[in-house]
């Protein structure tokens, strides 16, 4: 499995003759546009995991000929820019909805911020992207704001304890400061995740876990800075 960086919730993960490409929403390494033109693949899937700008954006449109299908939230069909897809190359998931072909099975499920998360299982393999899912803990925020984020993450939580995901793309917000990692912590916990990949963070540092955030055992981490990064996961 290889794994390269667009920007902030974006990547593109290549499996086999399989090529998935999540919240591309700016590429301004020209990844996913080296990798499509290479046509080293046989389906090609995007998702959009809400209608934020800095995870839905129409430029996504031009590669519709190699398009197998446009996977997006619901949110994003009531926006303007969702208009100029075609219609039979797109399906719209509500939380906790699925879609599946040949290939691929996609279940979603909700976020603690808008539209939805997607865990999708394909060639054997689970990956889970929690687009803006996360347990938005911010400093100074009033005390019933942050009492009611904790509640929805766990709520949201007690749908995806135990589940098994080979790879997971999870917010490590920088902006959060010293609550930065509480959400991504508590994923690991409460279920069985084999790697970490770090979102949502443009304009921070590296990230580097201490070896108190695995709350079980250690495993692989990567926080991306630079859009264009790749790192290929052989064991998993």
């Amino acid at each position: 499995m290889k794994i390269t960086y667009l920007l902030n919730s974006g990547f593109i993960v290549k499996l086999k003759r399989l090529l998935l490409v999540f919240d591309d929403f700016s590429d301004p390494s020209h990844s996913a546009d080296a990798e499509i033109a290479k046509g080293d693949f046989d389906n090609l899937y995007f998702f959009a995991s809400h209608a934020h700008f800095d995870h839905f954006d129409p430029h996504i449109l031009k590669y519709q000929e190699s398009v197998t299908r446009y996977i997006f939230s619901n949110d994003i069909r009531r926006t303007v820019r969702a208009k100029a897809f075609p219609a039979e190359k797109v399906t719209y998931l509500k939380k906790y909805d699925a879609y599946s072909d040949e290939n691929i099975e996609v279940t979603s499920y909700d976020s603690t911020d808008v539209g939805t998360s997607f865990a999708v299982k394909i060639d054997g393999k689970r990956i889970f992207h929690a687009g803006d899912f996360n347990w938005w803990d911010w400093d100074g925020e009033e005390e019933k704001l942050r009492r009611s984020a904790k509640l929805l993450f766990f709520r949201q939580m007690e749908k995806l304890e135990g589940l098994t995901f080979d790879v997971v793309f999870f917010p490590v917000d920088g902006r959060l400061g010293n609550s930065a990692e509480k959400g991504a912590k508590e994923f690991l916990r409460l279920t069985d995740t084999k790697a970490l990949i770090a979102m949502h963070r443009v304009g921070y540092p590296k990230w580097e876990p201490k070896d108190e955030f695995f709350v079980k055992e250690k495993i692989f981490t990567w926080s991306p800075v630079e859009a264009g990064e790749s790192v290929e996961l052989e064991d998993i």
